[in-house]
């Protein structure tokens, strides 16, 4: 067992997924946000959140230039009610106070590398093709072909195939539009950059890049499907965004150093991703799936384990589960490579509210380092 992160990182890895078994238990951001700061020490220079990718740019703004205040970035910056965490507002402080008189070469950078979407709903992309449109000079009308934003953001536009409006012509005819946008977008590009800059160009991108995301969940909404097959493809197409948001990001940060991508277990593991919701089985490809097929030996993730949690009502495992193996020899926190960990049941006192996924053998098998939290 070890509390050095540096020591379980691969020397060709430059993209870092983190873990968290839930979401609700606060203790592991807190170890996570020191684990970032060990990882700074060795080279890192960005870290990415799953929170909405177009709302972080507050954030990254605040870290990196200073623009606008703590609480601006708390309280714009995040998705998800993720700004209320003590844990997050500590690691943005700590960030900003990093990048305080250093070079721009040498600051930290923040990211989001999720669409602004839950499972049960998804927003207009209305203000995302408009800031395009506004970046690139056109004479769109956006407003007519989404109408009232609420027609996309109530639950049933998701929740319900019939009356997605996913589907619509409207939405086709958004979708065309945005894709002609992002090809002038790169055809553009020498004169936008020249005229504005590189991160302002980026910036429009993001944008629009979200807005077609969503444009595509919408349409996967749509779908007249078996209802169990069509929440599986919602639960992939959101992770498939995700992992293109973390390829762009690494395209961003490449030549500054490595990225720590931090989020759910489910979103960032290597192996497919399992769900029970009401009556259906679900399965999908997670982002780390799909990032670690792609990059290779360049991804690595470790994956996140609690003992108890008296923050979700979570009690100490039994001893002979995955989670009871871990709690007897780590004490606080501690990292620990997969295949020192025994053969052991699952455990089996969670619930969904607890929002819990225990480790089991398969996610072992396919991990190469796990985090457990006492």
């Amino acid at each position: 067992m070890s509390q050095d992160i540096r020591d379980f990182v691969p020397a060709s890895c430059d993209l870092l997924g983190l873990g968290e078994p839930t979401h609700l238990e606060p203790a592991s951001a807190r170890v996570r946000n020191e684990l970032f700061a060990a990882l700074v020490d060795r080279g890192f220079r960005s870290i990415a959140l799953e929170t909405d990718r177009v709302a972080a740019l507050v954030v990254d703004d605040f870290v990196r230039e200073g623009i606008g205040s703590l609480d601006l970035a708390m309280g714009e910056g995040f998705s998800h009610g993720f700004g209320d965490l003590e844990a997050n507002r500590q690691l943005v402080a700590w960030m900003r106070e990093y990048n305080e008189n250093r070079s721009p070469a040498e600051r930290l950078s923040f990211h989001g590398f999720d669409a602004p979407m839950e499972t049960t709903s998804a927003p207009s992309p209305r203000t995302h093709l408009e800031y395009a449109r506004d970046y690139l000079g056109l004479d769109l009308d956006i407003a007519s072909l989404c109408g009232e934003d609420d027609r996309w953001s109530r639950t049933e536009a998701v929740m319900d195939s019939a009356v997605s409006i996913g589907a619509t012509a409207e939405a086709d005819r958004l979708r065309s539009v945005a894709d002609d946008m992002l090809t002038m977008l790169y055809a553009r590009a020498p004169e936008m950059i020249a005229t504005t800059s590189r991160a302002e160009w980026l910036r429009a991108k993001t944008y629009l890049t979200a807005g077609l995301g969503l444009l595509r969940y919408h349409r996967q909404a749509a779908q007249r499907i078996d209802e169990s097959a069509r929440v599986s493809l919602l639960l992939g197409t959101r992770d498939a965004l995700m992992a293109r948001n973390l390829l762009d990001i690494r395209g961003i940060e490449a030549g500054r150093g490595a990225t720590l991508a931090f989020a759910h277990n489910r979103h960032l593991q290597e192996n497919p991703s399992t769900m029970r919701m009401a009556d259906m089985d679900l399965e999908w490809s997670s982002a780390g799936a799909i990032v670690g097929s792609l990059l290779g030996d360049r991804y690595a993730f470790i994956a996140g384990s609690l003992g108890h949690s008296d923050a979700i009502g979570l009690g100490e495992p039994e001893p002979d589960t995955f989670e009871g193996f871990l709690q007897a020899r780590i004490a606080t926190w501690g990292l620990m490579p997969a295949a020192a960990v025994p053969a052991a049941r699952t455990r089996t006192d969670t619930t969904p509210a607890q929002g819990y996924f225990p480790l089991d053998q398969t996610s072992l098998d396919t991990v190469g380092v796990i985090l457990h939290v006492n």
